[in-house]
C-alpha cells in the first residue's frame, strides 16, 4: 500500500514524539511491505518563527493533498503574546476546518499495569475504564464569532456557540456507528437545561437514535458527566458531545487512566482522511530533554492505520507491542513507579519497535 502522510512536528515535545512515530511507521512499512512517504510541514509556533504565519499556505496545501496528517503538538509560552488570529493553536483549528475534520474520536482506557498512576481509588479502577468520546470538532463556540467591545465604559466580551442541525446529525451518526459495534450504549452529553444549542443537540440525537434501534441512547448534563467520570467511569462506553464539552471531558477522561501521555486521538472527515495526534500539549518545560512519553503518538499511528488506511493487522500489532513493552516494566517519567525501568522518549520508542518486529 502506498500512502502520503503529512507530518507536523510542531513545537515543544512534538519534535521528539513524532521522531519515534516515524521510526515506527518505517518499521511497519518494512515488515508489511507498504510504501509510506512523509512530507514534513511547518505549523504552530515554529512556523511563526520562520514565516510569521502559524499555518503557511504551503503547509495547508500539503495537508489537504495528503492521505492523512500526523501531528505532534503546537503552542508554548513563547507565543503567548501573538495576536489571537495567529496564535499557534489557530493552525490546528484551521487544519481541522479546512480539511473538514468534524469527528474527533478519543479513546480512554486503563492499562492494568498503569493503574497505580491513576488518581482514582483502587475499588473504582477494579471496574475498569474503556470508553470512547466522540466530539464534534468544527462547530460550536470555538468556531463562532468572538468579539470584545466597550459598552458604557466597560469592556464586554462574547463568544458565539452555534450549531446547525446538519452538524449535529452527522456527528451523531458517527457516534451511533461506533456504539453499535461496542456495547450498544450511547450517552449524549449536553447542557440542555440552559443552552438552546444543547436543546437542539438533544432533539437531533433523539431523531438519529430512531435509525439505530439496537443502540440505547441516554442523556447527561455535562457537569454531572464530569463528576461521574471520576466517581464511576465504568458506566460509560461511548460518549457523544459538542466541541467545548468534548475538549474538557476528554482531557479529564485521559488523566483518570493514569497519564495524558498514553491517550491517542483521531479527527476524521467524511472521506476518512484524518488528523492523528496525542491529546497532550507541547510540554515546553520538558522539551528537548528526551523525557516525553511517545506512547500516545504511537497509538495515534495505530488509529491512523486502522481508520484511514484500513490496515487492521498492522494497527493491532502496534497496540500489542505497546502493551508488551509496558508489561516488561518499561516506563517513561510520567508513568514511572518503583518497580519499573525508566526510559527516555527515544528508548521507549526503540523498545516498542523491538516488540513489533
Amino acid at each position: 500500500m502506498k500512502k502520503n502522510i503529512a507530518v507536523v512536528r510542531g513545537d515543544g515535545i512534538g519534535v521528539e514524539i513524532i521522531e519515534e512515530a516515524l521510526k515506527l511507521l518505517k518499521t511497519v512499512a518494512k515488515i508489511y511491505k507498504h510504501d509510506f512517504s512523509f512530507n514534513e510541514v511547518l505549523a504552530g509556533g515554529c512556523a511563526i518563527d520562520k514565516t510569521g504565519q502559524c499555518l503557511p499556505d504551503e503547509s495547508l496545501r500539503i495537508c489537504k493533498e495528503s492521505d492523512s496528517v500526523l501531528l505532534g503538538a503546537v503552542g508554548g509560552f513563547k507565543w503567548d503574546n501573538e495576536v489571537s488570529t495567529n496564535r499557534p493553536e489557530q493552525a490546528l483549528l484551521r487544519i481541522r476546518k479546512e480539511l473538514g475534520l468534524f469527528a474527533n474520536i478519543r479513546p480512554a482506557f486503563l492499562f492494568p499495569m498503569l493503574k497505580n498512576a491513576s488518581p482514582l481509588k483502587a475499588e473504582i479502577l477494579e471496574q475498569g475504564i474503556d470508553l470512547i468520546i466522540v466530539r464534534e470538532l468544527t462547530g460550536g463556540v470555538y468556531f463562532g464569532e468572538h468579539k470584545t467591545k466597550k459598552i458604557e465604559n466597560e469592556l464586554v466580551a462574547s463568544d458565539d456557540m452555534t450549531y446547525k442541525e446538519s452538524e449535529i446529525r452527522r456527528i451523531a451518526k458517527v457516534a451511533f456507528d461506533i456504539a453499535k459495534n461496542r456495547k450498544k450504549e450511547l450517552i449524549s452529553v449536553d447542557k440542555a437545561n440552559v443552552l438552546d444549542s444543547s436543546r437542539l443537540w438533544r432533539k437531533i440525537s433523539e431523531e438519529v437514535a430512531k435509525e439505530y434501534k439496537d443502540v440505547k441512547l441516554s442523556h447527561m448534563y455535562v457537569d454531572n458527566a464530569a463528576m461521574q467520570l471520576c466517581a464511576r467511569p465504568s458506566q460509560f462506553d461511548v460518549i457523544l458531545t459538542e466541541n467545548m464539552f468534548g475538549d474538557i471531558l476528554s482531557d479529564e477522561a485521559s488523566i483518570i487512566t493514569g497519564s495524558i501521555g498514553v491517550i491517542p486521538s483521531a479527527s476524521l472527515n467524511e472521506t476518512k482522511q484524518g488528523l492523528y495526534e496525542p491529546i497532550h500539549g507541547s510540554a515546553p518545560d520538558i522539551a528537548g530533554q528526551n523525557k516525553a512519553n511517545p506512547i500516545a503518538t504511537i497509538l495515534s499511528v495505530a488509529m491512523m492505520l486502522r481508520l484511514s488506511f484500513e490496515l487492521e493487522k498492522e494497527a493491532k500489532a502496534i497496540e500489542d507491542a505497546v502493551q508488551k513493552t509496558l508489561n516488561q516494566g518499561f516506563r517513561t517519567a510520567d508513568i514511572m513507579d518503583k518497580d519499573s525501568t525508566l526510559l527516555t522518549c527515544s528508548q521507549m520508542g526503540d523498545e516498542i519497535i523491538k516488540n513489533l518486529s
